[in-house]
């Protein structure tokens, strides 16, 4: 990674996260029921716990609504958690003023349209490999690994080392 945008990953207090495509490869199931599930990578699980360590603070911002999501991000102590999200960038925005957190120190990955208002807000805008053209274009970072694929770990291992001053 260019140093420039180590030094920058270095500084990041705020993460947030898209989940479908970003957390998960995209695709959930809808049983009969109604019950839907998803699938989650667990070693994103264990490099947002990393994450939260370190004193990052970490947010979920998703345009739709899931328990399937509300469990998983409770089970990982991520307390920012906004789903259902009418408008992102009012949500992350609203977030970092109640944290404290100046706008320099942000970041936000996300993979499809509805995330790009929010990736043109944030310092440190990333997508996931398996982002659409749009996203990838506006990114000062893509993942090698796709969402719901390792993405999440990959970019919390990249924020971890640029803080204890490792590059890539």
């Amino acid at each position: 990674m260019r140093d420039d945008l180590t030094e920058l990953a270095g500084r990041i207090e705020l993460i947030g996260f898209d989940v479908d495509g970003v957390f998960t490869d995209g695709r959930f199931y809808l049983a009969d029921d109604g019950v839907e599930t998803k699938t989650f990578h667990t070693q994103d699980g264990y490099g947002i716990r990393s994450l939260l360590n370190s004193g990052t603070e970490v947010a979920v911002i998703s345009g739709r609504r899931s328990q399937a999501v509300e469990r998983r991000m409770a089970e990982l102590g991520v307390r920012h958690v906004v789903l259902g999200s009418r408008d992102k960038v009012a949500s992350f925005h609203e977030l970092r003023e109640t944290l404290g957190v100046d706008r320099s120190c942000t970041a936000f990955v996300g993979d499809d349209l509805p995330d790009l208002a929010l990736l043109n807000e944030v310092a440190f805008p990333l997508a996931v490999a398996n982002a659409v053209d749009a996203v990838r274009a506006r990114a000062a970072y893509t993942t090698q690994a796709a969402g719901g694929f390792g993405a999440v770990r990959e970019i919390c291992d990249l924020l971890l080392r640029a803080r204890n001053g490792e590059s890539s």
